[in-house]
């Protein structure tokens, strides 16, 4: 097996107290690049399994809605523009759920900087469509597999 290194550049500050330094270094990808590049490329951002079984039974309801409404400010999961509604189901581990999320223990000021900025993001899309008069519906992934028929409850009474 050929392990894959990848050049990895970080600021560290030293006990010293010396001005920050550039320091370099290679950490093992146990992944060769091309896998690496099909896992990654597999994360989807758009028709998650959460997202469908949600609007599998919202349809079955005969409840009609947008999906990835990109006129919608936020592009939220699921919409309706005339109702004002704005349903967004969050992944657990990429919008960083207080029940669930563990930061990996690797590269995790990336990763903890990533979650800051979608917790900022999505702070503002909700701020900004509340301002608008929408109702907005977020969920969590977990909510959604524990029990899909209360939140899918939930959202028909605004559809």
């Amino acid at each position: 097996m050929i392990i894959e290194f990848k050049m990895i550049h970080i600021l560290t500050t030293p006990i010293n107290l010396i001005s920050n330094v550039d320091v370099n270094f290679l950490v093992p990808d146990n992944l060769s690049k091309e896998k690496r590049s099909r896992v990654m490329a597999s994360i989807r951002g758009k028709n998650t399994k959460p997202e469908l079984i949600i609007r599998k039974l919202l349809w079955s309801m005969g409840k009609r809605y947008r999906i990835h409404d990109k006129s919608v400010y936020g592009t939220p999961d699921i919409s309706h523009k005339t109702k004002r509604v704005a349903i967004f189901i969050d992944g657990c581990f990429w919008h960083g759920c207080r029940k669930c999320y563990i930061q990996p223990k690797t590269n995790t000021v990336f990763w903890k900087k990533k979650i800051e900025r979608n917790h900022k993001r999505r702070a503002d899309v909700k701020h900004d469509l509340k301002r608008k008069n929408w109702k907005i519906l977020p969920f969590w992934e977990h909510e959604v597999y524990k029990n899909p028929q209360k939140v899918v409850n939930e959202i028909a009474l605004w559809l």
